[in-house]
């Protein structure tokens, strides 16, 4: 069994922000299964797929991003998944729009989200896929450009990102994580 946890904010005013990514790849799994992610279950908008031989649940935690590991933890706790079957995608400034980095475990770095999750879990060691949304101007407040949208020209890598992490976990989850990135780690 496999727990894919994307990060977000509830509500209409963060769809489709640069904080949002994580969301975005799960609802691109779930169309692509065919599912809806609207099941309200362990502080979290879920779902429930089978991915090759796996089931796999799909989840958007509800809590606002800077208490994502309540959600988590709560998952975690009810399934008994393994860490390693926990794999959480999110948006990563220090990485271009584009760019995918996918890692067994690592530190939370400056993502609060991924500070939450780390904290409630008392571990890092599980799998992660940060997506690139690149660093904002200098002049700009941190929290206003990760609530910011995509201009029309990086909307295009940005839709190709997402699609590509939604490909990155099933190579993880039918595969194996090392071939996911030997692909997708460019």
């Amino acid at each position: 069994m496999y727990v894919v946890v994307g990060l977000g904010n509830p509500g209409k005013q963060y769809e489709n922000t640069r904080h949002n990514i994580g969301y975005c790849v799960i609802d691109k799994i779930a169309q692509k299964y065919n599912v809806s992610v609207n099941k309200i279950k362990h502080k979290a908008l879920t779902a429930e797929i089978r991915m090759g031989s796996e089931k796999v649940i799909l989840v958007k935690p509800i809590t606002y991003m800077n208490l994502s590991g309540e959600s988590v933890i709560d998952i975690y706790n009810f399934y008994k998944v393994d860490l390693e079957n926990i794999i959480v995608v999110y948006d990563d400034i220090d990485l271009d729009i584009g760019s995918l980095r996918i890692r067994k475990k690592g530190s939370a770095g400056s993502h609060n989200g991924m500070k939450s999750i780390v904290q409630c879990l008392g571990s890092k060691d599980f799998p992660r896929i940060r997506v690139g949304i690149s660093k904002p101007d200098p002049r700009m407040n941190l929290a206003d450009f990760v609530l910011s949208r995509f201009s029309k020209e990086d909307q295009k890598n940005i839709d190709e990102s997402i699609e590509k992490a939604s490909q990155a976990v099933e190579v993880i989850i039918e595969e194996n994580i090392d071939l996911a990135m030997n692909n997708y780690n460019k």
